[in-house]
C-alpha cells in the first residue's frame, strides 16, 4: 500500500483508544459483514457497513472502492466516483479502484476521463480483458457523441436520438445525453416521451435548467404557452446563461401576444388587421408546429370572411400538413369548398371528420354536403332560367319568357342543322325547369335535392310546346303571332314579331 498523508477524518472518541490491530480487525469484520449485504443485493445496509469500515480505516483503499461499487449498484454515480478516486488517490495500483472510476465516468458520460482511467489499468495489467472492453466502450460513446453534434447541425433529429439511445447504454447516468436526447424528441414532435425523459431527470435533480427547459419547450410546442413561459423563466433563474430558454421564452411571449392581437381584430370585424397580425405571428417560429397549424386555420377564416376562398383553402392545407389530425381545420376547408360549390372536395373533408369524430353534427354537416353533391350533380335549373335561388314566383316567369323566346326553334329557324339542334335542346331544358321551379310541391322537393322522376308526367316525356303554348295563352297580345304544325313533330312553331 502506496504511502499518503492523513485525510482530515472525524474519528469517534471510542475509537481513539483502540489500537491499531484492534481497529483493522474491527473495520475487516465491518468489511465482511458489508460484503455478505452486497452479495444479497442489501446495498442499502453494504453501504452502511463499507461506511463503518471506512470510518475506522479511513486510509484502506478497498474500503472505499467497496463502497464505490455499492453506490454503483444504488445508481449514486457521483458519490462513486469520489470515492473510487479516493481508492485511487490511496493507492494508485489498486486496479479494481481504476475500472470504477472509470466506469462511473463513462456512466455520467464523460467517455474522454473514462478511457484515461481504462488505459491505467492496461498499463498495470496489459491483458485485462475488462479494461480492453471498456476502452472500446469508451470509444463507442465518443463516436456517438460526435456523430449527434453533426445531426444536431444538420436538424436531423431522429440520427441525434438513435446516437443517444446507443450512447445512453454505456452513458445510463449522463443527464447531458438525456437532455439532448429529450430536446430531439420534442423536435421531433414526440411530446409524451420528450416530458417523461425531462421528468425523470427533475427527479433526480429539481434544478437541472437543461430538463426545464426541455419541460417549457414540450409545452410550447403544444401550444400550452402560459406554462411553457414558467419553465423558460424557472430554467433562468437555475442556469442564468441558458440562451436557448431565454430565446424560447421570448419566442413564446412575442407569438401569444401576436396571436392575441389578431384574435381581438378579428372578433373587431377588422379582417384585414387580422389577416396582417395572424402572417406576422407565422413567422416568429417556424418549428411550433401545432400554434402555427392554428394560425394557418385562423388566417383561412379570415380569408373566408374576405371572400378569398381559395387562399382560405390554402391556409387550413397547410394547417391540415402540419397536423393531421386537426379536425377544426378539415371544416372550415370543408365549408370553403361548400362556398365554391366543390361538393366532391367538402364531402371527402367531411368524411374524414365524421371517421375521427362520430358526432351528431359531423353526421349532419356530411349528409347535407352528400346532398349538396348529389344536387350539384342534376341540371341546375336556377342556372337554366338566369334566377338566383330565392328567386320569387314573378321573377321565375319573367325568366322563362325571356329564356323561352331566346330559344325557340322557329327563331332559328335560318340558322345550321347543328345550331337548330342545341337551340331546341336549350328550349326543353327551359320549358323542364319552368315546369319545376313554377309548381311549389316539385320546387320544395328539387331544393331538397329529393328525385323527382316518381312524379307523375315524366319529366323526360314532358312536351317543351305545350308549357309554351300554356304560357302564353296561344298566342296574341305579346307582340308576336305563332302556329303549331303537328304533322311536323313537337318544337316546330311558326313566329311573326310585331
Amino acid at each position: 500500500m502506496a504511502d499518503v498523508d492523513d485525510c482530515d477524518v472525524t474519528m469517534d472518541p471510542e475509537m481513539e483508544i483502540l489500537s491499531d490491530e484492534e481497529l483493522e480487525r474491527g473495520a475487516e469484520s465491518f468489511k465482511e459483514q458489508g460484503n455478505a449485504y452486497y452479495i444479497k443485493k442489501d446495498y442499502s445496509e453494504a453501504f452502511e457497513y463499507y461506511t463503518k469500515a471506512i470510518d475506522m480505516c479511513p486510509k484502506n483503499a478497498s474500503y472505499y472502492g467497496n463502497r464505490a461499487a455499492t453506490l454503483m449498484m444504488l445508481s449514486r454515480h457521483r458519490d462513486a466516483l469520489e470515492d473510487s478516486q479516493q481508492a485511487v488517490r490511496l493507492d494508485d495500483t489498486f486496479m479494481k479502484g481504476h475500472l470504477r472510476e472509470g466506469k462511473c465516468h463513462l456512466s455520467l458520460g464523460n467517455a474522454m476521463a473514462a478511457r484515461r482511467c481504462f488505459q491505467r489499468v492496461l498499463e498495470l495489467e496489459p491483458d485485462n480483458s475488462q479494461a480492453q472492453q471498456e476502452v472500446k466502450s469508451a470509444d463507442s460513446v465518443l463516436e456517438y457523441e460526435k456523430m449527434a453534434e453533426i445531426g444536431f447541425e444538420k436538424r436531423d433529429f431522429r440520427m441525434v436520438v438513435f446516437c443517444m439511445d446507443r450512447a445512453l447504454e454505456s452513458a445510463s447516468a449522463c443527464h447531458r445525453f438525456k437532455v439532448l436526447k429529450a430536446e430531439c424528441l420534442a423536435m421531433l414532435g414526440r411530446y409524451p416521451e420528450a416530458q417523461s425523459v425531462a421528468s425523470d431527470i427533475l427527479r433526480m435533480d429539481s434544478t437541472n435548467g437543461d430538463a426545464l427547459y426541455v419541460r417549457g419547450l414540450c409545452l410550447y410546442y403544444e401550444d400550452c404557452i402560459d406554462k411553457a413561459v414558467q419553465f423558460f423563466v424557472q430554467a433562468l433563474r437555475m442556469a442564468p446563461d441558458h440562451e436557448k430558454a431565454r430565446l424560447a421564452c421570448r419566442n413564446a411571449k412575442a407569438l401569444k401576444a401576436k396571436k392575441e392581437d389578431g384574435n381581438k381584430a378579428f372578433k373587431e370585424g377588422d379582417y384585414d388587421a387580422a389577416y396582417v397580425l395572424y402572417s406576422e405571428a407565422l413567422t416568429i417560429d417556424p418549428n411550433n408546429i401545432k400554434t402555427n397549424a392554428k394560425l394557418f386555420c385562423n388566417r383561412g377564416t379570415v380569408g373566408s370572411k374576405l371572400k378569398k376562398l381559395d387562399q382560405a383553402i390554402e391556409d387550413c392545407t397547410k394547417a391540415i400538413k402540419l397536423d393531421e389530425t386537426y379536425i377544426k381545420a378539415y371544416l372550415r376547408r370543408a365549408q370553403c369548398y361548400i362556398d365554391k360549390e366543390d361538393y366532391e372536395e367538402a364531402v371527402r373533408d367531411y368524411e374524414k371528420v365524421y371517421q375521427t369524430e362520430k358526432t351528431k353534427e359531423h353526421k349532419h354537416l356530411l349528409k347535407n354536403a352528400q346532398l349538396e353533391l348529389k344536387k350539384s350533380k342534376r341540371k341546375d335549373y336556377y342556372k337554366v332560367l338566369g334566377v338566383d335561388k330565392n328567386a320569387t314566383e314573378d321573377e321565375i316567369k319573367k325568366a322563362y319568357r325571356k329564356r323561352a323566346l331566346m330559344h325557340h326553334p322557329d327563331r332559328h329557324s335560318s340558322a345550321s342543322a347543328e345550331v337548330q339542334k342545341e337551340e331546341e335542346k336549350k328550349f326543353k331544358e327551359v320549358g323542364e325547369a319552368f315546369t319545376v321551379l313554377s309548381d311549389p310541391k316539385k320546387k320544395s322537393r328539387y331544393d331538397s335535392g329529393q328525385d323527382l322522376e316518381e312524379d307523375a308526367g315524366n319529366m323526360g316525356d314532358f312536351d317543351a310546346n305545350n308549357i309554351f303554348k300554356a304560357f302564353f295563352g296561344g298566342g296574341g297580345g305579346q307582340g308576336y303571332t305563332f302556329e303549331s304544325n303537328q304533322s311536323s313533330g313537337p318544337g316546330n312553331f311558326f313566329f311573326q314579331f310585331g
